[in-house]
């Protein structure tokens, strides 16, 4: 129980750590339970998408649905992502990444960056129509966690455990927690999306491995924000080929 509390404490924002007090070495298992948080921040988005939707036109709606989980998540995955953007855009060598990405300020590529995911982001969403949206927001939001956190099972931490920002390495799952964390990924997919959109998820994990294929090569490994960058590229990547086919079908 407190390792799935010390992933809700780590990822969200939320006071969930006024609940108990939950010792450090259990952060080390919070990628394991990393898809059950994304009920909690997909279901949101999808609550807020639902509600805002009947009072405001479908982009602004959009764009407080992402301001949503902005607020939950305390913008962590986006820090990740600019930070990637930055070492990966700007670093020649794997020391020089590390470097850059452990770097608090945010360079020309962490803005580039930023920039052009918002842009697909809120443009794809306010392209799906409804009730497709709301389905689509909720799935999208676990099925990249869950694609995401097998990022500790294929690559090593690319840090010394002292040198990382969270000061922890994650340990790689017991095959029980992939089994379990495989049925928490597909269940709402399976469920609440029409069978032609299972095509976006096995491209979404396509390109999730071949990002982490990319940080092999550069870095020999992974660092927390490469699993943040990893998680909005692979949700991203979700909503489009859900789009796509919307739009093709």
């Amino acid at each position: 129980m407190k390792q799935i509390l010390a992933a809700f404490i780590f990822f969200t924002r939320l006071p969930f750590w006024k609940i108990t007090n939950v010792p450090s070495i259990y952060f080390k298992h919070v990628v394991n339970y990393w898809p059950m948080v994304g009920y909690l921040t997909g279901g949101l988005m999808a609550l807020t998408i639902f509600v805002t939707s009947h009072f405001f036109p479908l982009p602004i709606a959009v764009i407080l649905t992402v301001l949503t989980r902005l607020l939950i998540t305390g913008a962590l995955h986006e820090d990740g992502l600019a930070d990637f953007c930055d070492g990966f855009g700007g670093g020649t060598s794997r020391e020089r990444i590390l470097e850059i990405m452990k770097d608090t300020h945010i360079g020309t590529y962490g803005v580039i960056g930023l920039i052009l995911y918002y842009t697909l982001l809120i443009y794809t969403l306010t392209s799906i129509s409804y009730p497709l949206v709301y389905s689509v927001l909720f799935c999208g939001d676990i099925w990249a966690k869950y694609c995401s956190s097998h990022i500790i099972n294929i690559l090593p931490y690319a840090r010394k455990e002292e040198e990382s920002k969270a000061k922890i390495i994650y340990d790689k799952m017991p095959p029980q927690t992939m089994i379990v964390n495989a049925a928490l990924g597909l269940f709402p997919t399976i469920f609440l999306l029409q069978a032609r959109y299972i095509v976006a998820l096995i491209v979404s994990a396509l390109i999730c491995y071949l990002i982490i294929r990319l940080m092999k090569k550069r870095l020999q490994g992974y660092t927390g924000d490469c699993c943040g960058a990893l998680f909005l590229i692979t949700e991203l990547s979700f909503y489009i080929i859900v789009l796509a086919i919307h739009y093709a079908l």
